[in-house]
């Protein structure tokens, strides 16, 4: 199989969040535990996996996503990864439709390369802090201003901070993290700066998921847009992930979808033969 590392939410290489994506040649997945066994070996916060679908199917193609240590139900930016792979070999044109977990996903191509995902908009339900949040501020080592569950594809708790310097500064206790519950916390607060180029930032980290910290989390914007825009007042924001690797997300609310538009660079082209 050949196999391709992608930097997603980015126009540069070694920046964004890196993806695997194997696009395989099959109408069907290997076993789940080949497919798990080759995510734990390329040991990136998430790896994709995807095979052409007949026509007439309700999608194009079908899509997975596996951690190092387990599927998940919706990924960002491996579903941008992947549409980046399809476009830039030729294997697609326009829009892809994804048949996931979480529905049918589409990705759109323009000229410049730049890719916009249509995913469902997470559903926020506010949780009493402290009370709520499962010792998340202890764990975090900073002081929660509001907190909000995601739903219904993903399973993070939303984390409202009071600044930029106090998101870019943190140093969880990743261990007590784990513990709590959640399968990811996403930790957010309004930019500083508007003038900067994005509207607010976010980290991620889901170490129950066996990432610490994920570089740039395309799934989380899915509840921080609404979050941001009920807050700003607008619908077309930009997000800044504050990783050490970085990289924008922008955003648009469409009521129950959300937009997510970004680029990718394919870094490393190559061949899996195990």
């Amino acid at each position: 199989m050949r196999i391709r590392i992608v930097d997603a939410f980015t126009d540069r290489p070694f920046a964004g969040n890196p993806a695997g994506v194997l696009l395989l040649d099959t109408d069907t997945f290997p076993d789940d535990d080949r497919l798990q066994r080759i995510a734990a070996e390329v040991n990136l916060s998430e790896t994709a996996f995807a095979h052409p679908l007949p026509e007439g199917a309700e999608a194009d193609w079908a899509l997975r996503w596996f951690t190092p240590t387990t599927e998940v139900k919706m990924c960002g930016h491996a579903t941008l990864a992947t549409a980046h792979v399809l476009h830039t070999t030729g294997a697609a044109t326009g829009t892809v439709r994804f048949a996931t977990l979480s529905g049918v996903l589409s990705a759109t191509a323009d000229d410049s390369g730049t890719i916009t995902l249509d995913f469902p908009t997470a559903r926020l339900t506010a949780l009493d802090v402290p009370q709520g949040t499962d010792g998340a501020a202890d764990a975090l080592g900073a002081r929660i201003l509001s907190a909000h569950h995601t739903s219904p594809h993903i399973d993070y708790l939303l984390v409202e901070v009071a600044d930029e310097t106090t998101v870019r500064t943190l140093s969880p206790d990743l261990a007590a993290l784990a513990r709590t519950g959640h399968h990811g916390y996403a930790v957010t607060a309004a930019a500083e700066d508007p003038a900067r180029g994005y509207d607010f930032v976010s980290r991620f980290f889901a170490p129950a998921f066996g990432t610490d910290e994920d570089p740039v989390t395309g799934s989380a914007h899915t509840a921080l847009a609404p979050f941001w825009s009920a807050r700003l007042g607008r619908t077309e924001l930009t997000g800044f992930q504050a990783s050490a690797r970085g990289g924008l997300v922008r955003t648009a609310l469409h009521g129950d979808r959300t937009l997510l538009t970004g680029t990718a660079v394919t870094v490393i082209d190559g061949e899996l033969l195990a």
